[in-house]
């Protein structure tokens, strides 16, 4: 498939699915509401398929490539879901290292979540990637399929099994004890959210057009927070104002990046909200952040 960008598609089409891959709309209204951008002999079906992810632009890192090792895990999360499965990326070179969690959007872990846990192995980060969707299965293998699955957690079970992923990733015999989040759309939430629950334990948080913690909760954050915002994300970004506000009259560590006229999701490069210049720049400042945060 010829790969599109946001820029061949007007801004009332990717808000559009955007609608459709939140959960806003089914598949059945973005497919009526996109008849009037079906011209020139383009269908509604093909631009649908246009749209979604293509997961063979994912990979960055391959799965065997000999400088990192990879695996599943399965952490025990006893005030969650029971437990949580997730891919675990490490260098494979050095005893120990800074840990990175990361938590993917509101799909489960997919291809690409777990590549991005790999570009950290390389980095010379473990990470460890939970799929979220582990109590219903786990990623079904296709974003529709995990989208429906989603909505299927206890929200509040999943937020624990997350907290219980840190914690084990953060105390393994292979971890120096410093613990990073990073995280994309429901992950972004994720991350603020964990910066709440876990206070000091957690020691540095970067957050992709995430939906930001209560302002009230903001007194219980101790990480450094860097937050990454595409500048076509109405929804996200109403909430940023507020909550920047509350981290500086709490004297709280943090950083904020406003991508203009980029799109949500602009970091997953299976998509044509995909921009590769700023994707790139995000990447460069969240390595930059864990390194001075967790060396």
């Amino acid at each position: 498939m010829e790969r599109k960008t946001a820029s061949d598609y007007p801004q009332e089409l990717l808000d559009l699915f955007h609608e459709y891959q939140h959960g806003d709309i089914d598949r059945r209204t973005f497919l009526d509401r996109s008849v009037k951008f079906a011209v020139g002999g383009l269908t509604v079906a093909a631009i649908f398929e246009s749209l979604r992810p293509n997961y063979a632009w994912a990979q960055q890192v391959p799965a065997d490539d000999k400088r990192i090792k990879v695996g599943y895990e399965v952490v025990q999360s006893p005030d969650g879901n029971g437990s949580i499965k997730g891919y675990l990326a490490r260098p494979a070179k050095g005893k120990k290292h800074p840990v990175v969690l990361v938590i993917h959007e509101n799909r489960g872990l997919n291809p690409y979540i777990e590549d991005v846990g790999r570009r950290l192995a390389l980095a010379n980060f473990t990470s460890f990637a939970p799929d979220g969707l582990t109590s219903v299965g786990g990623y079904p293998g296709s974003d529709e399929a995990g989208a429906v699955a989603f909505r299927k957690v206890d929200g509040k079970k999943m937020t624990e099994d997350f907290v219980a992923a840190a914690k084990w990733l953060k105390a393994r015999p292979d971890s120096t004890r410093k613990l990073g989040a990073v995280g994309f759309c429901f992950g972004g939430g994720m991350v603020n959210q964990l910066a709440v629950r876990l206070g000091p334990d957690l020691n540095a948080g970067v957050a992709f057009y995430g939906r930001q913690a209560g302002v009230e909760d903001v007194p219980k954050i101790s990480a450094p927070l860097l937050f990454n915002y595409a500048g076509n994300d109405q929804r996200i970004n109403d909430g940023r104002t507020a909550y920047e506000a509350a981290l500086m009259e709490n004297k709280k560590v943090y950083a904020s990046y406003m991508y203009e006229g980029k799109q949500h999701g602009f970091h997953n490069d299976t998509t044509p909200r995909y921009d590769e210049a700023s994707a790139k720049l995000a990447w460069t400042r969240t390595l930059e952040w864990f390194n001075k945060h967790l060396r």
